[in-house]
């Protein structure tokens, strides 16, 4: 396993991030311990968490990933300086998370508090904004016209940037927060964030985590340029797409238990006519050149160019093992081409 720096930070994460969000939900606590055993067993160092999971979200579930993780390193105490731990404060919406209000400086510090007693740890090594207080075209509002971008009250929002920066500077001065990063946001959202870092000497954003995968590929190029350039990580999550790119929707199919069987907040805004034919593109790609659909759709978020570290998740442990083995997969030239000319059929299937 190969480790990178994270941004700006001083942090070395692996290039791979095990994700959690099922746990609680999907997942037992043992079967969490399990995962987390196995890839710590592979080298990966970084697990990334987040207030409200498991997902879908629920009020009965909501904090049980964060409290998993916590019970797992209360029993293992030697490992939490081997671990990067990544957490992140919900956004609006969730009614019975601070009911659903937005991100703000005394939230900052309520949610953070409320992780940290979760996780049975002291502090946090990146600590995240979960989506950000504005309308943003994330979770499937990326069509043009979606979000009418004028009516956004831009000096607010500069006023709650800084209000926010604020306070995550005050959680680092306090020892609870190491660095501070952003999830499900914009090339504006990053600049914005690295202009009162600059003006006003508080936190630089280290990282954000968008949905990046062969389905959904808005952050190309972009904010991938602005990560780049700026020295933020780039983390994708979902790289399978909601698991669409395991091929288990194919023909129709929909498993038992499966994520298109269960109601989500936002809809399953993946399941498009369009998103199937492409995935019947990417499948005939893969089953051409002796591939799994799965290993070579991972393979190429991981090889992608500007890739800091890719969050990965999965209900089973043989889907983690598949998901980890990608890592050493190298896509041939051929490979890349086809999945070249598969992207420009299919730009954006949903």
């Amino acid at each position: 396993m190969k480790y990178v720096k994270l941004g700006s930070s001083d942090l070395q994460v692996s290039k791979v991030c095990l994700g959690s969000m099922t746990w609680g939900s999907q997942n037992s606590e043992a079967e969490a311990f399990e995962q987390i055993d196995y890839a710590l067993g592979e080298g990966i160092n970084f697990i990334d968490t987040a207030e409200m999971y498991a997902v879908p979200p629920k009020s009965e579930t909501c904090g049980l990933t964060e409290t998993y993780i916590g019970n797992w390193l209360a029993k293992n105490p030697d490992k939490r300086k081997d671990i990067i731990l990544a957490t992140k404060i919900a956004g609006k919406g969730i009614p019975w998370v601070r009911d659903g209000n937005m991100i703000s400086g005394p939230a900052i510090k309520e949610a953070l508090d409320g992780s940290l007693k979760r996780l049975q740890t002291d502090y946090i090594d990146l600590y995240q904004l979960h989506w950000p207080n504005r309308s943003h075209p994330h979770f499937g509002r990326h069509w043009p016209q979606t979000i009418n971008y004028q009516k956004i009250d831009v000096v607010r929002e500069r006023e709650e940037h800084l209000e926010i920066l604020t306070a995550l500077d005050d959680c680092i001065k306090a020892g609870k927060i190491r660095y501070c990063g952003l999830s499900d946001d914009t090339p504006w959202g990053i600049n914005e964030y690295l202009r009162l870092y600059e003006k006003y000497s508080l936190p630089k954003v280290v990282s954000i985590q968008n949905e990046f995968n062969l389905l959904h590929l808005i952050d190309s190029p972009h904010l991938v340029e602005t990560c780049i350039l700026n020295d933020v990580a780039y983390l994708p999550w979902s790289p399978l797409a909601g698991g669409a790119l395991s091929g288990k929707y194919r023909n129709g199919q929909k498993p038992k238990g499966c994520r298109w069987t269960i109601e989500q907040r936002n809809g399953i805004f993946r399941d498009t006519s369009q998103a199937h034919a492409a995935i019947e593109a990417y499948y005939e790609v893969a089953q051409r050149n002796n591939l799994s659909l799965t290993q070579m759709s991972l393979a190429w978020v991981y090889q992608f160019s500007g890739v800091t570290s890719t969050i990965i998740g999965a209900t089973s442990l043989e889907q983690l093992k598949e998901d980890i083995g990608a890592y050493k997969l190298t896509l041939s030239e051929q490979v890349r081409h086809d999945i070249d000319q598969a992207i420009k059929r299919f730009p954006i299937p949903f």
